[in-house]
């Protein structure tokens, strides 16, 4: 893995002063022969977490900057995982957040084998952002992992179907892609998806799912950055082979790639 933090490898001093303060926020990008889809979303992503968790706006400038940033630390690789974290600078509040760039190996293609996940009451922080409050997120995984399962699907204090620990879920009602409306991070793949499926006409609606109600889909899938992997059971409720898996992938190869 390399890292760079503005432009530069990071002194001892910077490393102690990023493991020490968990804020800040981040996007996730996988690259491939030097192109992401949906960059002006991850851009966007990065700018409303600025303003929101730093008071910092993010103009055109600063948009050159972080592609800049990006390329910088790629250097000639043309395939990887790519992470852009923003955190607070040396002054704290006093000053705009620094840039942390990580470039690491490129996730698998396919994701891997259905997951078996398991339910479990829970709300994420802000979870309309990427943040880097991440404790939980690792404790729920490691805790299903114990219990036998592959990781967990958090459900509302209402009852409702959020989101995975790392992931949005995808739901197959037999006729359609349901995607479950709640307080969630908006992933940018989940958008791009719901984005394209409009544009090629596959079936899909957002609407709020009871946890309750979980046994009455025929499919569901885990789509996230890392890509789209289906869900074999949820708790001990197995899943059919729905078409779920293939119509998302599918409609992901028609997803546009855009130069960095």
């Amino acid at each position: 893995m390399d890292v760079e933090l503005n432009g530069r490898v990071p002194g001892v001093a910077e490393l102690h002063r990023l493991i020490a303060t968990n804020y800040g926020h981040y996007t996730s990008l996988q690259v491939r022969d030097g192109r992401v889809r949906g960059l002006a979303l991850h851009l966007a992503r990065l700018a409303d977490g600025a303003e929101e968790l730093f008071g910092h706006r993010v103009g055109v400038e600063e948009e050159h900057r972080l592609l800049g940033l990006i390329r910088h630390a790629l250097g000639r690789t043309r395939d990887a995982s790519v992470r852009v974290t923003l955190v607070p600078g040396p002054g704290g509040d006093e000053g705009p957040p620094d840039v942390l760039v990580t470039v690491s190996d490129p996730a698998p293609d396919p994701a891997g084998p259905p997951l078996r996940v398991q339910t479990v009451t829970y709300e994420r922080d802000l979870p309309e952002h990427k943040h880097r409050g991440t404790f939980m997120l690792d404790y729920h995984v490691r805790e299903a992992r114990l219990a036998g399962f592959d990781d967990r699907l958090f459900v509302g204090r209402d009852g409702k179907v959020r989101e995975g620990t790392s992931w949005n879920v995808a739901l197959w009602d037999g006729e359609q892609v349901v995607w479950p409306v709640a307080p969630v991070m908006r992933g940018i793949t989940m958008v791009l998806l719901q984005i394209a499926m409009t544009m090629n006409g596959t079936p899909w609606t957002l609407r709020p799912v009871d946890g309750a109600d979980l046994a009455s889909f025929a499919g569901a899938a885990a789509v996230s950055s890392a890509g789209i992997r289906a869900i074999g059971s949820i708790d001990e409720l197995p899943l059919a082979d729905a078409p779920l898996v293939k119509v998302l992938a599918e409609t992901w190869a028609e997803v546009p790639w855009d130069e960095l």
